[in-house]
């Protein structure tokens, strides 16, 4: 997908999303039905300004340039589709998300009642779904009461998607809207979709809706469902301080999801005031030695008698293998962490009750709070206007508080990750006045010393010759400044491999 991107004076950019205009000629254009819809007619300022755009970046240095800037979202005065003649489908792939059936319900009753648009179509079961013609006619009266549910209506699943073979449904069943909810996978396989559209020339609106509790998705300011994943993961790591501060030297150990990126358990740590320790995939961490988690551990129940561990399902691993969306598989790293921890204590005769809660899928199968319903109503419609005035090849969400239009490629170029140097990061620190646990970097100066980094004897060994340690050896290979752990685990033992 190549970048369509317009200049302007003082340094402006706008990252603009593809548009019908672009491949397709003589286009008749309608006046929009909202200018005599009675719900908002009397709305003035309600329809935006061609060239409106939202600057990426709201920090800005004053010689520098103006920066990126992307096309805000919003209905136009001019559509180019007729009411009667639009025949949308929407579509969940990948996992469930708080908030899959507000955006679905939103997407029918938005085209319904804004544009009079009345053939909806549900796809079953994801991206599948279009070869198998499993479909589900949707209008406001069967979507009514869905948002009270978690999950999705539609069903979903992961990859498996062949995209000539979904260009060709959408073709026979005479679809010209396509509305795909889902995360980086899915809007991949939407970017691939709408290349295939673009490509045969077709009338096809294929809008994205971008979805993830991880909040990973890069460039808008939060995807749907986390302010509820956040809120939900409270319940779990208030069991584990309730478990914890009830018996002597007790340890609440909670895993939250966030492959790659750990938002959700940074966030639902700050929320919290109950977790003692964080740890998250961008920050590295070592267990034994000065400056480690068994250290710190040792300290925080020998001045409080309790803490809470938050760790995120990513922290400390390194996994090549994938399931078929293309994400990681990842093992228990809570289950081993907790094995690593009772076996380190048990060695030091310091008795420890340690729980192990994995809230997981509890927290991503919950209905969407306010907060995220409201969300998840303004992404819908935006797609819907968008769609409707002719933008293609785009997914939506917002830039600084604003909705807009944002290129595919931009939103799966790379995920977004939690930055340890930013403040964010440091504002979680000061909370919970836990170390960084990343090791020193060699020649470090400590104490008026030279420092170096020193393996002990047996990980060195493994270190140089790649092979996996015992479960009791701990400490970590570093290489670049950095720490790299893997583990695997099989039939239940636990090992951590070096490399």
């Amino acid at each position: 997908m190549e970048p369509k991107i317009v200049t302007g004076e003082g340094g402006y950019a706008l990252d603009d999303v593809p548009h019908f205009s672009d491949y397709l000629t003589n286009l008749p254009t309608y006046p929009n039905p909202l200018q005599t819809n009675p719900s908002y007619s009397v709305t003035k300022q309600y329809f935006v300004d061609f060239d409106d755009t939202v600057v990426q970046k709201a920090v800005q240095h004053k010689d520098g340039p103006r920066g990126i800037h992307f096309r805000r979202q919003g209905p136009r005065q001019k559509v180019y589709f007729k009411p009667d003649e639009v025949t949308a489908c929407i579509v969940t792939c990948g996992g469930l998300c708080p908030g899959l059936n507000t955006v679905i319900r939103e997407l029918v009753c938005g085209l319904d009642y804004m544009y009079g648009v009345k053939n909806i179509l549900g796809i079953e079961c994801g991206y599948k779904g279009f070869y198998a013609r499993n479909t589900l006619p949707l209008t406001p009266k069967t979507v009514d009461s869905i948002h009270k549910r978690g999950g999705t209506i539609l069903g979903t699943s992961r990859g498996g998607y062949v995209t000539s073979k979904i260009v060709d449904s959408i073709q026979d069943r005479g679809i010209n809207q396509v509305y795909i909810i889902g995360g980086d996978g899915t809007q991949k396989g939407a970017s691939v979709i709408y290349q295939e559209v673009r490509k045969r020339g077709l009338k096809v609106a294929v809008v994205g809706i971008p979805k993830t509790i991880d909040n990973d998705i890069p460039i808008i300011d939060k995807s749907f469902g986390f302010d509820t994943a956040v809120e939900e993961a409270q319940r779990a790591i208030n069991a584990a301080h309730t478990e914890a501060e009830s018996v002597e030297n007790g340890i609440g150990l909670v895993k939250l999801m966030g492959r790659d990126s750990g938002f959700i358990a940074m966030f639902a740590t700050l929320a919290s005031r109950d977790v003692d320790c964080c740890l998250i995939p961008e920050s590295p961490f070592y267990l034994e030695g000065e400056g480690g988690l068994y250290e710190f551990i040792g300290r925080r129940l020998r001045e409080n008698g309790h803490m809470v561990i938050v760790i995120a399902e990513g922290a400390g691993e390194k996994v090549e293998e994938r399931d078929p969306s293309g994400n990681k598989a990842f093992k228990d790293v809570g289950l081993w962490l907790s094995f690593m921890i009772k076996e380190h204590f048990a060695k030091t005769k310091l008795n420890i009750t340690l729980k192990y809660i994995d809230p997981t899928y509890m927290i991503r199968a919950v209905p969407a709070n306010a907060s995220d319903n409201v969300y998840c109503t303004i992404l819908a419609q935006s797609a819907i206007h968008g769609a409707m005035a002719g933008y293609t090849g785009c997914t939506v969400g917002p830039v600084n508080g604003r909705q807009c239009y944002i290129p595919f490629y931009r939103v799966i170029e790379k995920p977004n990750k939690v930055v340890i140097t930013d403040r964010m990061w440091a504002r979680l620190l000061s909370s919970t006045n836990q170390p960084s646990f990343m090791h020193p970097p060699k020649g470090a100066i400590i104490e008026g010393k030279q420092d170096e980094v020193v393996l002990s004897e047996s990980a060195a060994e493994e270190s140089n010759e790649n092979e996996k340690c015992t479960p009791t050896s701990t400490s970590l290979s570093i290489h670049d400044n950095h720490v790299d752990d893997q583990y695997s685990m099989s039939n239940g033992s636990s090992e951590l491999l070096l490399k």
